[in-house]
């Protein structure tokens, strides 16, 4: 049985709320949970581009907490 890791793509929206989407990795397979809205995905390819591409999409969140700001 493979084992289990779990990482995350948030971002914050122009109002300052955060938006988290999960990564889970099993094996090949990446499952992609959303923890605002509950969105779901299954993605072998670039699971945190498409990650960022819900948060963009669904919930206007843009702003990457891991940039530094002027």
């Amino acid at each position: 049985m493979p084992s289990t890791t779990t990482s995350k793509v948030t971002r914050w929206d122009q109002h300052g709320r955060e938006h988290v989407v999960r990564v889970q990795k099993a094996g090949v397979q990446r499952s992609l949970v959303c923890d605002t809205c509950g969105w779901r995905k299954n993605a072998q390819f670039l699971p945190w581009l498409k990650a960022e591409e819900h948060l963009t999409d669904a919930h206007q969140a843009t702003v990457d907490p891991t940039t530094d700001r002027p």
